[in-house]
This record gives structure tokens, sequence and C-alpha cells, in this order.
């Protein structure tokens, strides 16, 4: 399950659930409408018979991924042998973020759950602009922009994805079907975990783009 929220975006993308579990659109536009927010979300079985959304205009609308991508650039990271395992370690170099999560040494895993943007950053001079541009070909990820910024290309712009689409790839995703081995699924998989209980495992990943006004905000998975 993943749900994404912002000033003009929400999305909420459920991977799996009980075939008697029914939504209607004016459940999900309800919710929109009592919180007064703009935006959209997109509800969808892992084999494709059931797909609601709300405000399917938005919903088929590309926007920054930002931090969404630490989906796709663990996988790369991984691949590529930039980073080995969820215990890699990046090295903090003593600046003084406002979010004091990232004020230290973080491993992969923390660094996906604190969404460390200069952990990334570090893995992405490390990945470099070809490897990411063949990557993201390759995989049909959204829709990136030349010339990029290889440390903020998926913050400020040029690289943009609609919700719709980022259901499908993490279908994809959960199904294994991209060309990642399966020691790098399996760190995703560890390290996506938000949630669990005896009950059920939400895997996911929030996003915040600033790069536009007002922001927009993702919760995907």
């Amino acid at each position: 399950m993943t749900f994404s929220i912002n000033a003009t975006l929400i999305t909420l993308f459920i991977l799996q659930f009980s075939p008697t579990i029914k939504a209607e659109d004016r459940v999900l536009a309800n919710i929109f409408a009592t919180h007064s927010l703009t935006g959209t979300m997109v509800i969808s079985s892992l084999n494709n018979d059931r797909v609601y959304r709300y405000n399917k205009e938005r919903a088929n609308q590309p926007f920054t991924v930002a931090s969404t991508f630490k989906i796709v650039n663990t996988l790369i990271g991984l691949e590529e042998g930039v980073v080995k395992d969820k215990e890699a370690i990046f090295h903090w170099d003593g600046h003084k973020y406002d979010y004091a999560a990232w004020n230290h040494d973080q491993t992969l895993e923390s660094a996906y759950k604190v969404s460390c943007v200069w952990c990334y950053q570090q893995l992405a001079r490390r990945v470099g602009a070809d490897t990411y541009r063949r990557n993201i070909k390759t995989l049909g990820y959204g829709e990136l922009t030349e010339p990029f910024d290889v440390t903020m290309f998926w913050l400020d712009g040029s690289l943009t994805m609609s919700a719709s689409e980022q259901v499908d790839f993490l279908k994809k995703v959960y199904h294994r079907t991209l060309p990642f081995s399966a020691s790098a699924f399996n760190t995703l998989q560890q390290i996506m975990v938000a949630e669990k209980t005896d009950s059920y495992t939400i895997r996911a990943k929030s996003g915040w783009a600033t790069s536009s006004t007002p922001g927009i905000g993702w919760y995907v998975g």
C-alpha cells in the first residue's frame, strides 16, 4: 500500500487486497473534499482486475518523482555494485541539516528510512549520469529531460512520472520483472518496510518536491 500526499497531490496505490473490498470514486473523492485537498488517488489490484481512481486526469499527469525515486535508485545502486547491501555506509561530511536524523553516518537502510537526500546524492555521483540514462530508458521509468544534474534530477523536475505510471512500475517491482538481480530485489524488499504487523506489511516510499509551487507530495508502495 502506498499513499502520497502534498498540497496539490495525493496518491494511494494498494498492490494487494481482498477481492471482497470495494471502493468507489465517490468514496475517494470524499477524502479529498473533507481535507480540502487537490490531488489524485490510485488504487489497483496486482492483476489489474480492479483499478479505482480519483481525478483520473491528474492521475495521468506527470509530476516530479522526488524521493520516490529512491526505490529505483536503490535497485540501480545495488545492481551496479555502488552499494553492497543494506548495511553499506554513507559517511556524513559534518554539514548541519535542518533534519537532525541526517546529521550522522547512515546505512543504506537508514538512509532510505529517513529519506536522506545527501546519502542518495553520494550514491548518484558514484552511479553517474550515463548509467542513470541507460537504466531509466531500459526501465521505461518516467520521462527524463536533458541535460540533467546527476545529484538533483529526481528533485528539480528533470525526471517526472504520473501516479498511474508509478502504480504500473511498482507492480513490476513486486513481480520482479525488471532487469535486476534477486539480491537487489531482496535488499530493497527489506528496507522498504514502512509498517509491519501480524496481519500486513506496508512497503512504501514518500516523496516531497519543492521545485514547483505548491509542492508535490507522494506516498507510493
